[in-house]
């Protein structure tokens, strides 16, 4: 199977919303189906990576065989690690004991895979890519996900880091910047989905050596149900396909229930095999 050089694919986070993106993936990699460029954020570029690794239900091993044997979320890990994640069990005994990450067929992927992080200096998103060192591809990716308030700040290439979700939760204009007119978006809310939280301003003494991340924080949820309106615009307009969760999402951000991790994991592999099997942007020659 093949797809178009210019259609990009976008993988949005969700903390464990992002089973549903790992089942997409696994369905995509099925039947062989693979993007020559991809941008992902947070979650999704850890299923992201094992995607580009081509290593078929790795990422769901984590995400819920190994959330059940290892418990990885929790205070208790804030506590001893300064992260709500075992961050020393998913970014050092997954990836290089438990369930190996196939390094040398990620760095020989011809494909380009830019990962989202959030420049803590700037307020900025940044679209790092790494072909040759593995502990820089595990900070990129580890930074990538740190999610504010929660998490430590992680240091790449002498910047602090933390969650690109902060900055651009759906990177699809970066792909449309790049050349790519059509974009395949997997996202972990179903369609017609806004944050109804509101947002706060952040207190000075909280991340007070980042005074522009501290702005963003501030405005938050707005930005991301903007970024949801374009996406729905750019649907209808026939410039995008999102393959989202059908129904009201179950799952929180850090959700722990094996069976609705499971059920989520499974609806997005049945609909990465149909949009691999059936859609019209998919050459089955």
């Amino acid at each position: 199977m093949t797809i178009d050089n210019n259609t990009g694919l976008v993988l949005e986070g969700g903390g464990m919303r992002g089973v549903f993106t790992s089942g997409v993936l696994d369905g995509f990699m099925k039947h062989g189906l693979y993007f020559n460029y991809v941008v992902a954020v947070s979650a999704g570029a850890c299923n992201g990576m094992s995607y580009m690794s081509r290593q078929p239900r790795r990422a769901r091993v984590s995400n819920i065989d190994y959330m059940a044997r290892y418990d990885y979320i929790g205070f208790r890990h804030f506590l001893t690690q300064g992260s709500i994640l075992d961050t020393k069990l998913l970014y050092d005994k997954f990836p290089n004991e438990f369930i190996p990450f196939d390094y040398d067929t990620y760095f020989q992927n011809p494909a380009t895979f830019e990962i989202v992080t959030t420049n803590c200096l700037t307020g900025h998103a940044m679209y790092l890519q790494e072909r040759s060192d593995r502990q820089r591809a595990i900070d990129i990716v580890r930074a990538s996900s740190s999610l504010p308030f929660v998490s430590k700040i992680v240091t790449v290439d002498g910047i602090p880091m933390l969650d690109g979700g902060i900055a651009d939760s759906i990177p699809v204009l970066r792909a449309m910047e790049l050349g790519h007119e059509r974009n395949v978006l997997v996202l972990t809310r179903n369609r017609g989905y806004r944050d109804t939280g509101r947002d706060h301003k952040i207190p000075h003494f909280v991340y007070k050596n980042y005074p522009r991340l501290r702005v963003l924080l501030s405005h938050r949820l707005e930005a991301y149900n903007r970024q949801l309106e374009m996406v729905e615009r750019l649907e209808d307009e026939g410039k995008v396909v999102c393959i989202r969760p059908e129904r009201p999402m179950e799952v929180t951000r850090m959700a722990k229930d094996i069976d609705k991790l499971e059920r989520l994991y499974e609806e997005g592999f049945r609909l990465g095999e149909r949009f691999a099997l059936t859609h019209p942007w998919v050459s089955r020659t």
